[in-house]
């Protein structure tokens, strides 16, 4: 049904082949993380293409019990046995999982599909964008009893870089950071006398970011969506606190996240061992586990959650990089499809908004940079057909940035924003002051030559 009213469907092209001498020398290793790293070389590696190779049942390069491993680049191993039909069965979940599906499309579209149809997680992606603005920030609201250290950027270099440098291909990426002092979180914890803690509950969350936000000041000023990434250490009358999830039970990361925006830790400090400790206590953060979370964080921002898989299948974790190469392309596949219909709509309502106002000038420059528009994003369709995955998302971009040039082009704003009604407004007042003159003289001239005409004419 998607399919039908999106116009929008995922085919595959698959081709079947013997494995070739150096692909089966590649396999013939202790390990499957082994033979991921010696096939990689030896694979197609155009975006969004995906090699899956069939072992022996009897195989030992995967565990016992696993029947399906998928790799960190654009591979995967499959178990034979079973017969052909447990195979396509595997080949079809393993598509599921590494390639662009349905739900995928359903997720890249899902403000423009009626909420009946999707999912609870569906609009909990950043929307597509030509860049990003990653901010971190330390908040310390008791900075008299605790001295905060926190080395960000040897942090940001060493743990995130890495996974930036991945997601240049999708966006340009700006990251900073700063540190808050007195900044709290305006809810007011309760304080559980079973565990001497102060908790925050699931439903008081949505009311700790808006005091927060006011207070970062990075969104006011950005062209590009922002995400926050907030560590707070709580005041030392607020300690230890600790978050609740909707059954009452401890978030182990001691952590949320809030769809598109950003995500926020807490981060308590151990109390000192002698009432008689001079304050302020210094504190020393724990980068990596701290970036262990927020990474995690950045992961679910951009629609890269790890879905249930079933118990034979095994996922190579994708190390340092953050993600791995098939994430990677499934992560351009959405934001090039979310460009086209977001191209779509914005010449959609170019188009509406201009029939609406009759005397506009359309210049030659934003002419063509409609043409330009429509031309990209129609190369981006026929590329994408072909599955041409890096040039189909460049030729989206290019529709996406001309579009928005034309929509907000200045020699179209003074009109959009001064339509008919506003002139009648402004001008009337100006002109009404001298038109009432003018009028009262044209009354008397017309009342003057009627009585004229019927005084009687003199005749000698």
């Amino acid at each position: 049904p998607l399919a039908v009213r999106t116009s929008v469907t995922s085919r595959y092209e698959t081709v079947y082949r013997s494995t070739t001498a150096q692909e089966e020398a590649a396999l013939d290793v202790a390990t499957a993380r082994e033979a991921d790293a010696a096939l990689r070389p030896l694979q197609d590696a155009s975006l969004g293409s995906l090699t899956v190779y069939v072992v022996p049942e009897t195989s030992s390069l995967l565990p016992q019990g696993i029947s399906v491993y998928v790799g960190k680049h654009r591979s995967a191993l499959v178990r034979a046995g079973g017969g052909l039909a447990t195979l396509r069965t595997r080949l079809r979940q393993l598509t599921q999982v590494m390639s662009f599906t349905a739900s995928s499309i359903t997720a890249a579209l899902s403000d423009r599909v009626p909420d009946g149809q999707l999912g609870p997680d569906a609009r909990r992606h950043l929307k597509s964008s030509l860049g990003y603005e990653i901010t971190f920030s330390l908040l310390n609201p008791d900075p008299k009893s605790h001295t905060v250290d926190w080395d960000i950027e040897d942090a940001v270099n060493r743990y995130v870089q890495p996974v930036l440098d991945k997601l240049s291909l999708v966006a340009n990426f700006s990251v900073d950071s700063q540190i808050l002092y007195y900044a709290v979180l305006g809810v007011t914890p309760r304080f559980d006398k079973e565990s001497s803690s102060f908790l925050l509950s699931a439903h008081s969350l949505p009311h700790v970011i808006n005091p927060v936000e006011a207070r970062l000041g990075s969104s006011a000023a950005s062209l590009y969506p922002v995400l926050n990434f907030l560590l707070y250490v709580p005041e030392r009358s607020h300690s230890p606190l600790y978050i609740q999830d909707k059954d009452g039970a401890p978030v182990s990361t001691n952590a949320f996240h809030s769809p598109r925006w950003g995500g926020i830790m807490v981060y308590n400090v151990e109390a000192p061992a002698s009432p008689q400790t001079s304050l302020p206590l210094h504190v020393d953060v724990d980068m990596v586990r701290v970036m262990e979370v927020f990474l995690a964080q950045l992961r679910l921002l951009f629609g890269l959650s790890r879905e249930e898989l079933p118990p034979e299948f095994l996922l190579e974790s994708p190390g340092n990089e953050g993600l791995a190469d098939w994430e990677l392309d499934r992560l351009l596949w959405a934001h090039t499809v979310e460009n086209i219909a977001t191209v779509s709509t914005t010449l959609t309502s170019l188009a509406q908004l201009l029939d609406k106002i009759g005397n506009i000038v359309i210049k030659d420059d934003v002419a063509s940079e409609v043409y330009r528009a429509v031309a990209s994003a129609q190369s981006a369709m026929a590329k994408l057909a072909t599955g041409h995955l890096h040039s189909a998302f460049q030729a989206s971009k290019e529709a996406v940035t001309s579009s928005e040039r034309a929509f907000f082009d200045p020699s179209l704003l003074h009109l959009l924003y001064f339509p008919d009604d506003q002139k009648f407004a402004i001008y009337i007042p100006l002109f009404l002051p001298m038109a009432v003159p003018i009028l009262l003289s044209l009354a008397k001239i017309v009342r003057e030559a009627r009585q004229h005409k019927k005084e009687p004419t003199k005749m000698d």
